[in-house]
């Protein structure tokens, strides 16, 4: 009996070791650092990848300083305050964004999401190089209200920040040239095509259901032009016809000071949309019902009107109530859990 206990217990000792060698070798797989990875249904990016290419040790850093809170003047506030995962790297909830001192802005926090593909960014169009793109709310009044040279300087005295640039960048010398690189390294990463669309348009999931293409025919038919797939968004500024903000933002024209880009905003992605609310660049909606409802009967004709709006002597764009929940359970699939979750993505 001793012995078939003996021979059982031995048996039971080699399969938890091999259980155990097994999850070892799967845990160091998934630890594999993949890289920059175009998914297979989206276009070449637009990042210069040749001169920042991304490395696991320049994105771990950028994700450190990602959730950093010295990159604000009173040390409270850092991109994730404002930029939340779970919320597709957004300020769920909040219309416009809360800087330190809980000062507010005037615009809604954009998503930081597939910004590889982007040739500006801002709702303004404002910064035209993500290298460069942390200088805006690093240094806005009501965002972080701090300067590159005193952000430099904190990490320059904290005991892991030399040792992290030098694993990053052959050198302990922390500069704005790496310190941006760094940043951007992270946020390029921020790739989001695991929705059932892609699942669809790749073949690998399970088809749309009755309604979903139904939606998806209303989006090419009336939506399309401006939130172009893909991406769903054509990257382009345009007067959307919501109207003067409360604020009086006048958009795109504070950039150019063209008189024709009053108003004007850059299109915004459809993409991931149940965890981005509110919406607009002012974020006055907070429903797809309601941004719906504008498009479809409060369109303001204003002067600057973009034309796809514009159309047959009538504004807006024309929806049946089937219509409008078909398009809903299409965006629907434009949803991607898997990005608000990637544990690669989060605070460490």
């Amino acid at each position: 009996m001793n012995r078939k206990i003996t021979a059982i217990t031995g048996v039971i000792s080699m399969m938890l070791v091999m259980v155990a060698c097994k999850k070892e070798i799967m845990e160091q797989a998934g630890a594999v650092f993949p890289g920059f990875q175009r998914p297979a249904n989206f276009p070449e990016p637009a990042y210069h990848f040749a001169t920042n290419e991304v490395t696991q040790a320049g994105f771990e850093l950028g994700r450190r300083l990602f959730y950093e809170p010295r990159l604000s003047r009173d040390n409270t506030v850092s991109c994730g305050s404002c930029h939340i995962q779970s919320s597709s790297f957004t300020h769920h909830g909040h219309d416009v964004s809360h800087g330190i001192d809980d000062r507010l802005g005037k615009r809604n926090s954009p998503p930081i999401m597939n910004l590889a593909w982007n040739t500006s960014f801002m709702w303004d169009g404002g910064v035209f190089d993500l290298d460069l793109q942390p200088v805006a709310p690093i240094t806005a009044h009501d965002e972080m209200d701090e300067s590159v040279d005193n952000v430099l300087q904190k990490l320059r005295a904290h005991p892991d920040y030399p040792g992290l640039f030098r694993k990053a960048f052959g050198s302990e010398e922390i500069n704005t040239a790496n310190f941006m690189r760094a940043l951007s390294q992270f946020m390029v990463m921020c790739i989001s095509s695991n929705s059932k669309y892609d699942s669809v348009m790749n073949n690998s999931g399970p088809a749309f259901t009755a309604a979903e293409a139904s939606g998806y025919k209303v989006y090419r038919d009336k939506c399309s032009s401006c939130h172009t797939e893909p991406l769903f968004t054509d990257h382009s500024f345009r007067n959307n016809g919501i109207g003067i903000g409360y604020n009086n933002d006048s958009g795109r024209y504070a950039v150019t000071l063209n008189t024709d880009d009053l108003y004007k905003f850059k299109v915004p992605s459809l993409r991931n949309l149940k965890y981005t609310a509110p919406y607009m660049h002012d974020g006055r909606y907070y429903t797809l019902d309601a941004v719906l409802d504008q498009y479809s009967l409060h369109m303001k004709p204003m002067e600057n009107l973009d034309p796809v709006l514009r159309q047959g002597g009538a504004t807006g764009i024309p929806l049946t109530t089937q219509e409008r929940a078909d398009l809903i359970a299409f965006l629907n699939t434009l949803n991607d859990p898997v990005f608000v979750t990637n544990p690669m993505l989060a605070e460490q």
